[in-house]
């Protein structure tokens, strides 16, 4: 998969679905599991992207996720959402990876153009210039800054779900996205000087 682009939100399924194809599944219909795949399968990538910056580790890593996630159904708190719940088996994987690599890759800068097809030549260059600048910002976070940023930003996450994945409260949530976003704001307006600066 390519790197996301940052146009369209997860959708985030009804939560009693959700449940019901868990149950479904723990009684035996592996269809059940392959759809809830087929739901979750691009947040789970891009969960694991944004913290590994690259393509074929996040692919790997969603892979991962979701066999321990048909292997430890059972452990499944069906009072929480299943997004979180896997949302959090992601994050928690990538960071695993994150951790025993140890390195810094550059982002492929391949970038899709923005939805509006018939929009002007000038428009969609602008708009695949921000959509890198924001990119490459992005990738000047740590984890834990890129992480909040994209899971509020990106996936729509609310700061209650945001804290079940990430086992921190909610004021920390709102805290360490309050900073995201200063830090985030100051590495954008560098970027942009830079830029004018070459032009």
């Amino acid at each position: 998969m390519d790197a996301p682009t940052f146009r369209a939100a997860a959708r985030h399924w009804d939560a009693d679905e959700d449940r019901a194809l868990v149950r479904r599944y723990q009684q035996g219909d592996a269809q059940a599991f392959t759809e809830l795949v087929v739901r979750y399968q691009r947040p789970v990538y891009q969960a694991a992207f944004w913290v590994l910056r690259r393509g074929e580790d996040a692919a790997d890593v969603a892979q991962t996720v979701f066999l321990k996630a048909a292997q430890h159904i059972d452990d499944y708190d069906p009072r929480h959402k299943f997004f979180s719940w896997i949302y959090r088996i992601a994050v928690n994987e990538a960071l695993n990876v994150q951790r025993h690599q140890r390195h810094e890759e550059a982002l492929d800068d391949d970038s899709e153009l923005p939805a509006h097809a018939s929009a002007s030549p000038e428009w969609q260059a602008s708009a695949v210039q921000r959509e890198r600048a924001l990119r490459a910002a992005l990738m000047k976070l740590s984890v834990e800054h890129r992480v909040v940023i994209t899971m509020r930003h990106f996936q729509e996450c609310s700061y209650q779900a945001m804290a079940q994945v990430l086992g921190i409260d909610e004021a920390t949530v709102k805290s360490r996205l309050f900073e995201a976003r200063r830090r985030l704001r100051t590495l954008l307006a560098g970027l942009e000087g830079s830029d004018h600066a070459r032009h």
